[in-house]
């Protein structure tokens, strides 16, 4: 009991919940060095259930709070330059909506590539004017 708890005390407590082969392996290993004078090897040690007190438990609350408001965090800042990027977007539709030509081209173009692809319906719609450039009016 003293080398597994001298053991578990060298790990933080999340690691020691989720990593217990290796801590399996490392109490093997200890064992089977101590007992090795006696003849006696230690072929499989397994940790099964580890009590923790109350205090430790809130800890461990805490700690994954912490982590989840850390994400939060991370994803709001991602939404928040995904905004930036939506906010380009928006300028490239200005630009593109101050030159008459622009948009149809880009319409032109987004054919091309869908044409490319092996599919054998095509639906195109088409706003009233979008082409008026080609015959004059």
């Amino acid at each position: 009991m003293t080398t597994v708890r001298s053991v578990l005390g060298k790990h933080e407590l999340d690691k020691m919940l989720a990593e217990r082969d290796t801590l399996n392996t490392d109490i093997q290993s200890i064992l089977d060095a101590q007992t090795d004078a006696w003849g006696i090897k230690v072929a499989n040690v397994e940790i099964k259930h580890i009590d923790i007190n109350e205090i430790m438990i809130q800890a461990l609350a805490k700690q994954a709070e912490a982590e989840r408001l850390r994400w939060a965090k991370v994803i709001n800042a991602e939404g928040e330059q995904q905004a930036a990027s939506s906010r380009k977007l928006t300028e490239v539709a200005r630009i593109l909506g101050s030159v008459p030509e622009a948009m149809p081209l880009r319409y032109l173009s987004a054919l091309h590539e869908i044409a490319g692809e092996n599919s054998s319906t095509i639906v195109l719609p088409l706003p009233m004017g979008a082409f008026k450039f080609l015959t004059g009016d």
